[in-house]
C-alpha cells in the first residue's frame, strides 16, 4: 500500500519528534544529532547516519518549528590503526586523539581528523544539509563536560552494574573515564586511585609516566564511549538520533546507553531508528577502517546532488539499498527523469511525491537542477564517443534534445563525463573506426547489403534521436515485409540483433556499444556513409 505524503516515513518521524519534544522540553529548539568519527573517509553509508535526521529535521523546520541538527564529530577519539597506502611510521600515533595526529603525507589539513572532515563538510554543503558541528575535542579540552565526567565517576558504581549484565567476563575496577597520557598524548593509561571527595586522579602510562591530576581541572581525556554517548544526550537535550544496526545489539553502546542516561545523567534517549548498510553495486559491505571506499564526494562526481538525495529519502532507515558506480547509474537517472515527468504530470504517488520534493528543495529553498535534462546514458554515450570535445557534444545534444549551449545540459553532463572518465572500463570505452572494415564488407551477403542500403537511404529523412530509432528497428521489419508498426516477434528480434552487430562491427569494431541512434548521432551522416557504404 502507498503511503500518503503526510505518512511517508520522514513525515512520521516528524510527527513524533515534534510530539516528544514538546513533551520533554516545550517551547524549546527541537534537537535532531548525528555523529561522525573523522578516523578515516567518511564513505557513503556513514552518510545515512547524516541524512536521516536531517531530512527529518527539514521536515520539521518546513513545518515552521525550530529544529537544530548538530553534528558531533568525535576527533577526540583515539587513533587506532594506520590505513593501507600511508606510512608506517604513524603507528607512533596509535593511541593519541585523532587532532593530535599528524594529516596524511601531503595533506594540506593541520591533523588528521581534518584531514578526513573536509570533504565530508564540503560534500553536506552541496546536498544541503545544514548542520551544527561540534568538535568533541573542543568540548573535551575546554572543559564543557566536567560536571558529567564528575557525575559519571561518582556514579561509576551504578553504571558498571548496568555493564555487568552484558559482560561475559568481570573487570576488576571500572572506571569510566579515559585520560590521556601528559607526556606522550596516547590513552595507554590505566587509572589507578582515585579520590572521590579531592577528585585527585593517580594514573599510569604504558610509556613509563605517571602522574596524580584534579579530575575537577583536568581536561585531558574522556568518557568512555558507552557512557559518553548517554552523556550527550542529556547534555544536548537530544530528541531523535538514529544509529547503525551494529549499535542494537546486547551490550551496544545504545542499549546500555539507554539504562545509563537516565540513571546517571538525568535524561532520556532519543527516539533513534535503526538503519541498514548502505552498498555500492558490484562491491562488499564498506568499511572506512580498510580505506578506499567510496565517500559521498566521490558520488557527487557522478551524479547530482537531488539524485544522491533522493536515494536516501525515498527508503526507509531500516531499508537497505545499494548505490551505483557502474553502468546501474544509467538506469538510476532513467528512474529519476520518469519520476520528474510523473510530478510534473501530476501523475506521482504520495511517497513518490514527498521523496521528490524532498530530494530538489530543502527549508532553505530548492537545490541546484539541470535546465536540460538530457538523459545521463545518451550524455555519457555522446562524451564517450567525442572524447568530451565540446563542439562535437554540442553539435549532437542539439540534435539529439535541441540543446543551444552546453550550460544547459549541466551540471548532468560534467557528472556524465566524470563517470566516463573514472568509471568505465577501458574496453569499453567506443572508439569509432578511421577507416572502413573493408575485409567485413566485402563479405557480406546480399540481406545484409540491402539492410545497410535501407539504413542508409533513410538517415536524412530521420535525422533525430526518434527518427534514427524508428530506422533502426524498421529496417529488419522492412526486409521481413512488415509494417512500421509490427509487434516483434522472436525471429525479428533475432533479426534486428543481427542488424544490430553488424553495425556495431563496421562503425566500432565490436558487437556492441552505446545506443545505436545516439552513436549515428555522434559519428555523423557522412562518416556513417563512409564506414557503412557497400
Amino acid at each position: 500500500m502507498a503511503e500518503s505524503a503526510e505518512t511517508d516515513w520522514v513525515s512520521r518521524f516528524a510527527d513524533e519528534v515534534i510530539a516528544e519534544a514538546e513533551r520533554r522540553s516545550p517551547g524549546k529548539p527541537i534537537v535532531c544529532a548525528s555523529g561522525l568519527s573523522p578516523s578515516g573517509p567518511i564513505h557513503l553509508g556513514n552518510l545515512r547516519e547524516v541524512m536521516t535526521p536531517h531530512l527529518v529535521a527539514d521536515e520539521i523546520r518546513r513545518r515552521g518549528h525550530e529544529c537544530v541538527h548538530l553534528l558531533s564529530w568525535d576527533d577526540y577519539d583515539r587513533f587506532r590503526r594506520v590505513p593501507a597506502g600511508v606510512d608506517p611510521s604513524w603507528a607512533e600515533h596509535i593511541g593519541k586523539p585523532l587532532t593530535s595526529v599528524p594529516a596524511p603525507p601531503g595533506s594540506p589539513h593541520p591533523n588528521w581528523a581534518e584531514h578526513f572532515k573536509a570533504p565530508m563538510t564540503a560534500a553536506l554543503a552541496e546536498l544541503g544539509v545544514v548542520v551544527h558541528a561540534i568538535s568533541q575535542t573542543e568540548q573535551y579540552t575546554s572543559g564543557a563536560y566536567r560536571e558529567q565526567i564528575l557525575r559519571a565517576v561518582r556514579e561509576r558504581a551504578r553504571i558498571d552494574a548496568v555493564l555487568s549484565r552484558y559482560r561475559t567476563k568481570q573487570v576488576e575496577e571500572y572506571f569510566p573515564y579515559k585520560p590521556y597520557c601528559e607526556l606522550c598524548e596516547r590513552d595507554l593509561t590505566t587509572v589507578t586511585a582515585y579520590d572521590d571527595m579531592s577528585t585527585e586522579l593517580a594514573y599510569t602510562c604504558e610509556c613509563g609516566f605517571g602522574e596524580t591530576v584534579r579530575l575537577a581541572e583536568h581536561d585531558r581525556g574522556k568518557l568512555v564511549w558507552k557512557v559518553d554517548w548517554p552523556m550527550r544526550w542529556a547534555y544536548e537535550g537530544v530528541v531523535f538520533e538514529p544509529s547503525g544496526v551494529d549499535h542494537h545489539s546486547p551490550g551496544s553502546a545504545w542499549i546500555v546507553g539507554g539504562e545509563v542516561v537516565g540513571d546517571v545523567f538525568g535524561g532520556e534517549r532519543p527516539i533513534g531508528p535503526m538503519y541498514a548498510f548502505v552498498g555500492i553495486t558490484g562491491m562488499a559491505k564498506m568499511s572506512s577502517s580498510k580505506g578506499d571506499v567510496p565517500t559521498p564526494a566521490d558520488a557527487l562526481e557522478i551524479m547530482e546532488a537531488p539524485v544522491l538525495r533522493w536515494l536516501y529519502a525515498r527508503r526507509k532507515p531500516a531499508q537497505s539499498f545499494k548505490i551505483a558506480f557502474d553502468q546501474e547509474i544509467q538506469r538510476l537517472y532513467d528512474e529519476w527523469d520518469a519520476l520528474g515527468r510523473k510530478v510534473a504530470a501530476g501523475q506521482a504517488q504520495p511517497a513518490e511525491l514527498a521523496a521528490y520534493r524532498r530530494a530538489v528543495s530543502t527549508a532553505e529553498g530548492p537545490l541546484p537542477m539541470t535546465p536540460r535534462p538530457v538523459a545521463y546514458r545518451t550524455l555519457a554515450s555522446v562524451v564517450d564517443i567525442t572524447t568530451g570535445d565540446p563542439d562535437q557534444t554540442l553539435r549532437i545534444l542539439r540534435d539529439v534534445d535541441g540543446v543551444a549551449a552546453l550550460d544547459e545540459a549541466r551540471p548532468r553532463l560534467d557528472r556524465a563525463q566524470r563517470w566516463v572518465d573514472t568509471q568505465m572500463l577501458p574496453d569499453q570505452r567506443t572508439r569509432v573506426r578511421r577507416e572502413p572494415d573493408h575485409e567485413l564488407l566485402g563479405s557480406l551477403g546480399e540481406t545484409e547489403r540491402e539492410s545497410l542500403r535501407l539504413l542508409l537511404d533513410g538517415l536524412d529523412a530521420h535525422w533525430s534521436l526518434d527518427g534514427l530509432t524508428t530506422l533502426v528497428y524498421g529496417v529488419p521489419k522492412l526486409q521481413a515485409g512488415l509494417a512500421a508498426d509490427a509487434p516483434a516477434t522472436p525471429e525479428l528480434k533475432a533479426a534486428q540483433r543481427a542488424f544490430f552487430a553488424l553495425l556495431y562491427r563496421l562503425l566500432v569494431g565490436r558487437d556492441t556499444g552505446p545506443r545505436l541512434p545516439t552513436l549515428l548521432l555522434a559519428v555523423g551522416a557522412d562518416r556513417v556513409r563512409d564506414l557503412v557504404g557497400p
